[in-house]
């Protein structure tokens, strides 16, 4: 089993931040990627950020130059996303993607940016 645990969002304002956490843990082998998407009411879950198991990175365009995913330290089950100059259109549940040879979701965690 492997349990995937999102946390760190809430309520704030536009021009503000948040940091989402990410923690994977249980019958974990070799991660090959993880991630970070959201799905608004109404739309499509989308990729937000993702970083794979060399540290590269790769970003949704509407989040590029605001948003940054990053690991501390060489814990490799545990990822960030520092959301900065927050949005009202960022509004979404945030949901953590750890990938392996199959693909792990946590419950998401509710961002809301209010204008």
């Amino acid at each position: 089993q492997v349990q995937v645990v999102e946390s760190g969002g809430g309520l704030v304002q536009a021009g503000g931040s948040l940091r989402l956490s990410c923690v994977a843990s249980g019958r974990l082998f070799t991660i090959n990627a993880m991630s970070w998407y959201r799905q608004a009411p109404g739309k499509l879950r989308e990729l937000v950020a993702r970083m794979d198991s060399g540290g590269n990175t790769d970003y949704g365009d509407s989040v590029k130059g605001r948003f940054t995913i990053f690991r501390l330290n060489s814990a490799r089950n545990t990822i960030y996303l520092q959301m900065n100059n927050l949005k009202p259109e960022d509004t979404a549940t945030y949901y953590c993607n750890t990938r392996t040879s199959d693909d792990y979701w946590g419950q998401g965690t509710q961002v809301t940016v209010s204008s």
